[in-house]
């Protein structure tokens, strides 16, 4: 198992996701942790806001955020339908 940190400019902290590759070399994240990555990158954005860091402009902070939730949420969708037998 290996990970991958995502830098940011803004925080001095990584994110690190475990990746994972199967037998034939397919690389594998659990969706959970993918759709748990895009809001905790939204939400962080939010409070850099929130705390007057500069260079961020609150309204395009708060439209990259929705967009981010609403992918997380089509992720999350998508998982249960599949594993309810149902279609994505």
């Amino acid at each position: 198992m290996t990970a991958a940190g995502l830098p940011s400019p803004f925080v001095n902290r990584e994110v690190t996701l475990p990746l994972i590759v199967d037998d034939r070399g397919t690389l594998q994240v659990a969706a959970a942790d993918v759709s748990k990555l895009l809001r905790t990158v939204g939400g962080r954005w939010l409070r850099l806001v929130e705390a007057g860091e500069r260079g961020l402009d609150e309204d395009t902070v708060a439209a990259l955020t929705i967009e981010l939730a609403k992918l997380a949420d089509r992720i999350d969708v998508a998982c249960i339908a599949h594993s309810s037998g149902g279609p994505p």
